[in-house]
């Protein structure tokens, strides 16, 4: 699946936003499993960079208008409410220093969560450099007023070209953006019709707009509320693809750390751990025993009975072999 996020997307994580970061750490585990392919032009990554600095500056600016004292007339001060609004308000104030001061180191020394996530999205990112072709095509766009684009600034149809020129032929792209010069002024939530029909006329498919990342998840993965149970189900296909020992001790381990399954991920971890020979020879290796163990003990009632009683079979055996070794 081709996806493209647009600057002010990336931006909206540090300022006010209806999304939060568990959209993008869903689409990092989203681009290890191979589901997505997120196009990054590297006129996104400068836009971003240029912009981030007064985007922050902005949140930062709002977050300290919170330190505005309120003003209570004299007549309320006889109150016993309003000593006990004062003492929380000192707290609140107190509270809010800590954060402020928190929050702006974190933002020098470029450590804030969204930094550090969006940056491990760009690193998994395909790249698309520019080139003398492209700006020129991006230039002419422009020149004749063509979507998508302001009046004098080539970035959007830097981006947009560079779609068109890298996207194989005939595979939708999934557009995300929040930004007039894409979606249409009869309807904020449809894409541009040039830009609809340019697509289908160059690429031969279709391009799916979203304004927000998470309505782009809410069509796609209504069912996956938080990354964790994407990370689980990287997995168990890992598991499942093991080629050798090495990545059969790597995948256990990451599956150790999940207490719960449901039945269908129960199912497909027993039958596995039969039919994958890269499992099944060491399966009397201490975290493969214990992993399987635990999977029996706690799942074993939504495990299939012919696989329940296999992998019974396996844990006696090695169980046997371990005392017959002491």
């Amino acid at each position: 699946m081709n996806l493209f996020i647009d600057t002010n997307v990336f931006l909206s994580f540090y300022h006010l936003s209806n999304d939060d970061l568990e959209e993008i750490h869903k689409l990092v585990v989203l681009l290890d499993k191979g589901d997505i392919k997120l196009w990054l032009p590297h006129q996104v990554k400068d836009e971003f960079q240029r912009n981030r600095e007064n985007k922050i500056a902005d949140a930062l600016k709002k977050l300290k208008e919170q330190q505005k004292k309120p003003q209570f007339p004299q007549i309320c001060k006889d109150y016993p409410e309003y000593e006990e609004i004062r003492e929380h308000q000192k707290q609140y104030e107190r509270k809010l220093s800590s954060l402020i001061k928190k929050v702006t180191d974190d933002i020098a020394e470029k450590s804030l969560k969204a930094d550090e996530k969006i940056s491990e999205l760009f690193e998994k990112a395909s790249l698309i450099n520019p080139n003398a072709e492209l700006i020129m095509k991006a230039k002419l766009r422009m020149d004749v007023g063509n979507p998508p684009g302001k009046d004098g600034s080539l970035g959007d149809a830097i981006n947009w070209e560079s779609l068109l020129l890298h996207i194989p032929m005939g595979e939708d792209l999934h557009l995300v953006a929040d930004d007039k010069d894409y979606y249409s002024v009869l309807d904020e939530n449809a894409l541009k019709d040039f830009l609809i029909d340019e697509w289908a006329s160059s690429n031969k498919s279709d391009v799916k707009f979203y304004r927000r990342l998470s309505q782009f998840f809410k069509e796609h993965y209504p069912d996956i509320k938080l990354a964790a149970e994407l990370e689980k189900e990287l997995a168990i296909k890992e598991l499942v693809n093991s080629s050798n020992f090495a990545s059969t001790h790597s995948a256990i381990s990451k599956l150790q750390k999940y207490a719960e399954f449901n039945k269908s991920q129960s199912n497909e971890l027993a039958q596995v751990g039969l039919s994958n020979s890269q499992i099944n020879w060491i399966f009397c290796d201490d975290d493969v025993f214990a992993f399987y163990k635990s999977l029996i003990d706690n799942h074993g009632h939504d495990i299939d009975d012919e696989l329940v009683e296999k992998l019974q079979a396996e844990i006696t055996h090695c169980e046997a072999n371990g005392e017959d070794d002491a």
